[in-house]
């Protein structure tokens, strides 16, 4: 997801254990956070100190940076300042705290032996000072003439100033040729590339000439402020144009021309956070290739194999990607698939079996249910052929098309060894579902080369059936191999994996709502 997605958690804890024997405890919350796939904890911050109280509500807040396709986990202990009194504590991802309804959780606090601790309640809240997204357009009058034969081809360039007081470019407007009137057309800008929230930061322009060898003339400049700036929704801003040079050697030097702000405007642009937070549900739907081209399951070589000591690839890869997901599904239960097989009791062949072999709930209870399941069937089924991918995209479409109004979106897993039979189909049926509330992730496991898999993850070419072209890219692709290191750390690998085939999912979201002009709906006030 976006870098700059900030997170402020608000903590406030009840019914603590009571420590003090002639007054209430002064509790206190230290905050620890795990590295991506470490397991080592670090302290993050603290919470201020409150007097003689079981139900404390903290003021200070933590901030933190939010990664979709990370689990961030979080460790929250809470003591008796002073005495250093243990009194419980809970562990928790964020993602589960932005996934709880209106981002409110609470939670048991644990670790003390033979007493009830209370419960620590969290909430979570996007900080929005960054979110905007301006509209504006600029004219100038009168600048200098720069070029010897025509007259100037001005354009603008956007700087905002730094910390530190140096600039940092952040907008080029077009060439308006052989002018000094120049009109340049409408541009958009995040606030936060303009100003970095900072509504008083210097915004310094520039007016150039455009040479075609890349000299640019300088002609001349001005600064503002984006609270300046934003003025102008009810009056013209007029700004002179200065050239420093000009106006220290000539007398006479008025400007080098005036800037005009004809319209500025502001729109909030929403995020992911506001669709979870407003009530939109993941649902997960899982499907596991059991084609024969696998290699048998008891044998150590099939992609199928799990030891006693280590889980198949396949196992590995859902896990790593459902043990996210499923933060943001508030039932967590996953209908699971699998295709390719012959499947008893007539020995059909089916691509779209449910794994817990109930065709009228194929819903698993949680990642374990999906993976008990998966084991399960592979006793049981024959794995055959052929590798068909568009039944399941297909049975995942046709429930994402029963409601379509932004309050359910699906996310359809399929694990498989690559080698793929109905091409065409899979990509008539991907073409149909990328105009529903649908994403797609492939993973793709063994040592298969990959070729068709890229050309369904359409970042390169978008995907096309027909004549007809994808409205939005919905498949992501990630081979397996890339992400097993000689190592062994495979959490970290896992992580890694989980990473990049999430990483894309709520642009994706965000895609669908925008075109279809869905407002997340407000988290009620409580």
């Amino acid at each position: 997801s976006v870098p700059g997605t900030k997170v402020e958690l608000t903590v406030s804890c009840r019914n603590l254990l009571d420590m003090d024997t002639f007054s209430k405890s002064d509790p206190v919350v230290v905050l620890f956070v795990q590295g991506s796939g470490t397991s080592e904890w670090k302290e993050f911050g603290r919470t201020e100190v409150i007097d003689n109280t079981l139900n404390p509500d903290f003021v200070r807040k933590f901030v933190l940076d939010y990664y979709f396709e990370e689990k961030q986990n979080l460790r929250f202990d809470v003591t008796v300042f002073a005495a250093q009194d243990f009194l419980g504590q809970a562990f928790v991802a964020l993602g589960e705290v932005i996934g709880a309804q209106r981002g409110r959780l609470e939670r048991p606090l644990t670790g003390v032996p033979g007493k009830r601790c209370g419960t620590i309640l969290l909430l979570a809240e996007e900080l929005s000072n960054c979110r905007d997204i301006v509209t504006m357009q600029l004219c100038a009058n009168k600048l200098d003439k720069k070029d010897f034969f025509g007259k100037s081809d001005p354009f603008l360039v956007f700087y905002r100033s730094n910390e530190d007081g140096t600039f940092t470019i952040c907008h080029k407007t077009e060439v308006v040729k052989n002018t000094l009137n120049p009109v340049w057309q409408p541009f958009t800008i995040p606030v936060r590339a303009l100003c970095n929230g900072d509504y008083d930061r210097t915004v310094k322009i520039d007016v150039y000439d455009w040479d075609r060898d890349g000299s640019h003339d300088f002609i001349g400049e001005f600064a503002t402020s984006y609270r300046e700036l934003s003025r102008a929704q009810s009056q013209f801003t007029v700004y002179e144009v200065l050239n420093p040079r000009k106006k220290c050697k000539k007398k006479k030097y008025v400007n080098s021309g005036t800037v005009t702000l004809l319209s500025f405007s502001v729109e909030s642009e929403f995020t992911f956070v506001d669709y979870i937070r407003g009530g939109t549900q993941l649902n997960f739907t899982v499907a596991i290739d059991f084609t024969a081209s696998n290699g048998l399951p008891s044998q150590p070589t099939s992609l199928h194999y799990a030891s006693p000591y280590q889980l198949s690839a396949y196992a590995l890869a859902l896990k790593a990607v459902g043990e996210i997901i499923q933060d943001y599904d508030s039932d967590k239960l996953f209908p699971a698939y699998g295709f390719g097989a012959k499947v008893p009791p007539d020995g059909k062949i089916s691509h779209q079996f449910p794994l817990n072999n109930n065709a009228e709930n194929p819903s698993c209870a949680g990642i374990e249910g999906v993976l008990e399941s998966y084991l399960q069937s592979l006793r049981t089924v024959q794995l055959y052929g052929p590798t068909n991918f568009a039944p399941v995209i297909n049975q995942v479409a046709g429930t994402a098309a029963q409601v379509t109004d932004g309050s359910q979106y699906h996310v359809l897993l399929i694990i498989t060894d690559g080698v793929i039979s109905d091409m065409l189909q899979t990509k008539e049926a991907i073409v149909t579902a990328s105009a529903l509330p649908m994403s797609i992730i492939i993973v793709g496991v063994g040592p298969a080369e990959f070729e068709a898999m890229e050309e369904l993850d359409g970042d390169e070419v978008r995907l096309s059936s027909r004549g007809r072209f994808a409205e939005r890219d919905i498949v992501q692709f990630v081979p397996f191999r890339d992400y097993v290191d000689d190592s062994g750390n495979q959490v970290l690998s896992m992580a890694r994996l989980a990473k990049d085939v999430l990483a894309e999912i709520p642009e994706q979201l965000l895609s669908y709502m925008k075109t279809r002009d869905i407002k997340p709906r407000r988290a009620d006030p409580e």
